[in-house]
């Protein structure tokens, strides 16, 4: 007999598995079914997935079971399904391992952070029919994840608590900050689950390994239970039609021991994790000793930017006009991005945008509910941008929020505004964000929209019919140069200029042979290409862009000077290598696009300023 799995996790440190639903997508099979009916169509795929994850190291083995309640099914047509689908779950996962594994039955929050119209009686019968089925099969214990409310978890461990005594995990899906999305802090939330029955809290999904370790450190006190993790690969990129994830399975190994090290005794992945990382955080954690969490706990980094004056800064030649192409073709120029706020306070944004304008930046851009994450829209900042701080808005366009439809009333509206610079971007998938229940729409492609919008400029909607007037959209392609092969990555990026691409604006690069190939790389293109710099404002920050987030990668030479610096230490010495980069960047690119850091606009303001101070070196 296995040893009891409360006693199990007071001495040593339990492996759990990883992701089904994203392994099934990486095998071929097409989103927009039902992965759950797997166990009943397909039990031998769900079987090798499991098997893969034991002969890894996992020795937490979740059921393929996470959205198999009756308000999920019946989105196919599995009404009748629920009890079949819960109960084969169970046994395929017995039977494809070891008898030293647990398997826990998965359930999954059916408000999922949004459905607020379904009333507690209704989800209380959900719940207790799905948890019923698991556990009259023989489940070793439940594992309530991925929720947003305190409240709804507190319904679903209520329900499993009635049912039986199994071990109960629980897990909140949350960012970078200590709090349920309603409202709880995570402390007295961890209490309450504690108070109703749980045996083991804990995160999974919505953040990498980066921003779950932030919410950990960000918890005050003592957390009463064990804790458990199962992390995000990164932040998903969409590429060709594809979902891919950044981080890697060394990345992991070491996550692993700092979560070990933060009192964690169930370490596994959730989306985007395959055997390769679970077999990473297996190793990782074999003969390992924890530090005491107190030893290792850090305070929360504020995010609290300083309001810097700035004294006798270079002031660059007049503007020849408000094209930043023509601009950019005559001296350099400087692009800086400002990221809308998620909430209703605008003040420091357009404390930044007003900065920014104070030191003659030459545009304030801004993204489009950029990490599919809730912003406050893009082109009513940069109306008040234009109107009040006196500065050339450029907004980025997502393929993701917005049919055809939406689209070009979205490009009407930026028109009628006289907002005539936009950079067509994809757009991260909306699964992936704050909030996942949302569709992610991609009716159309960066390429196709940039055709689009060159349509509107020519007088032509989208649907092929006469308009009485023309756009003059001024348009933007972006390009990723942290690629394995750049030589493949320009030839995408020259079917943009052919869809019209008028400028381009790169992912942030952090390597001065780099910038100097990408330079080499883009010579002959038609259009101007403005080189991206974001200044690092931690050690921390350093890992997480390096290994969550696609599209960016940092030199080793960085992430050395950059290991554990935090606060003003961590930002000074990030602007420092932003300064090292610019040197390099301004000899080969006329076109500079800085990016904000965690709304620290002081850095780009001060950054800007050095562009100018150096470029009027080179200019004398």
């Amino acid at each position: 007999m296995k040893p009891d799995f409360r006693e199990v996790l007071t001495k040593c440190i339990l492996t759990g598995d990883g992701a089904m639903g994203t392994y099934l997508y990486g095998m071929g099979f097409p989103v927009g079914v039902s992965y759950e009916e797997f166990n009943l169509i397909r039990p031998h795929v769900i079987e090798d997935v499991h098997r893969r994850y034991y002969e890894a190291g996992a020795r937490i083995i979740e059921t393929n079971t996470f959205s198999a309640n009756l308000a999920s099914l019946t989105h196919y047509g599995l009404d009748n399904e629920v009890e079949a689908i819960n109960r084969a779950g169970v046994r395929i996962a017995r039977a494809a391992v070891g008898s030293d594994a647990y398997v826990v039955g998965a359930v999954g929050s059916i408000r999922a952070g949004k459905r607020k119209n379904i009333a507690e009686a209704q989800l209380e019968q959900l719940f207790r029919q799905q948890m019923d089925a698991l556990l009259q099969e023989g489940a070793d214990g439940l594992l309530l994840e991925t929720f947003y409310d305190l409240e709804e978890a507190l319904l679903a461990l209520r329900i499993a608590r009635s049912l039986s005594d199994v071990p109960v995990i629980t897990q909140f899906a949350v960012e970078k900050d200590a709090v349920t999305q309603d409202g709880v802090p995570l402390t007295a939330a961890f209490e309450q689950l504690k108070q109703a029955g749980a045996d083991v809290v804990g995160f999974n999904c919505r953040s990498g390994p980066n921003g779950i370790l932030r919410a950990i450190d960000c918890i005050v006190g003592e957390i009463p239970l064990p804790l458990s993790v199962f992390p995000n690969a990164g932040i998903p990129d969409y590429v060709d039609g594809k979902y891919t994830f950044t981080a890697s399975p060394e990345y992991f190994a070491e996550s692993a021991r700092k979560f070990a090290d933060r009192g964690a005794r169930i370490i596994g992945g959730c989306c985007g994790t395959t055997p390769e990382h679970i077999a990473a955080i297996a190793a990782a954690l074999n003969g390992y000793e924890p530090q005491q969490p107190d030893a290792i706990r850090e305070t929360a980094p504020t995010t609290q930017a300083e309001t810097i004056q700035i004294k006798e800064a270079f002031t660059p030649p007049a503007q020849l006009e408000p094209n930043i192409v023509d601009v950019v073709k005559e001296r350099h120029t400087v692009i800086v991005e400002l990221d809308p706020p998620r909430d209703l306070d605008i003040q420091k944004f357009m404390a930044g945008a007003k900065a920014l304008a104070e030191v003659k930046a030459d545009a304030v851009t801004m993204a489009d509910n950029s990490l599919a994450v809730t912003r406050m829209s893009n082109i009513a900042l940069a109306a008040l941008v234009g109107q009040q701080a006196g500065i050339r808005p450029l907004v980025h366009i997502a393929c993701r929020d917005r049919n055809l439809i939406g689209t070009q009333s979205h490009m009407m509206g930026l028109d009628a505004l006289g907002i005539d610079h936009v950079l067509a971007v994809t757009g991260d998938p909306a699964r992936f964000g704050d909030l996942p229940d949302s569709s992610s729409v991609y009716d159309l492609t960066s390429f196709e929209m940039i055709r689009m919008i060159k349509q509107l400029n020519e007088g032509v909607a989208f649907s092929g019919k006469p308009l009485k007037q023309k756009a003059k959209f001024v348009t933007g392609a972006a390009f990723n140069p942290n690629v394995k092969y750049l030589d493949k990555a320009i030839q995408r990026l020259e079917k943009k200029i052919e869809s019209g691409a008028d400028y381009i604006m790169t992912q942030p690069v952090y390597d001065k042979e780099l910038i100097i190939r990408v330079a080499e790389a883009t010579k002959q293109l038609s259009v101007p290409v403005f080189i991206g710099i974001m200044p690092l404002a931690s050690g921390r920050n350093a890992e997480y862009l390096h290994n969550e987030v696609p599209g960016i990668q940092l030199s080793d030479e960085v992430r050395k000077r950059m290991a554990g610096l935090e606060g003003e230490e961590g930002r000074a010495e990030g602007v420092r290598i932003a300064e090292e980069l610019l040197d390099t960047a301004i000899e080969h690119f006329k076109g500079i696009y800085l990016i904000t850091p965690f709304m620290f606009y002081d850095m780009t303001v001060k950054l800007t300023d050095y562009v100018w101070r150096k470029t009027s070196k080179i200019t004398r």
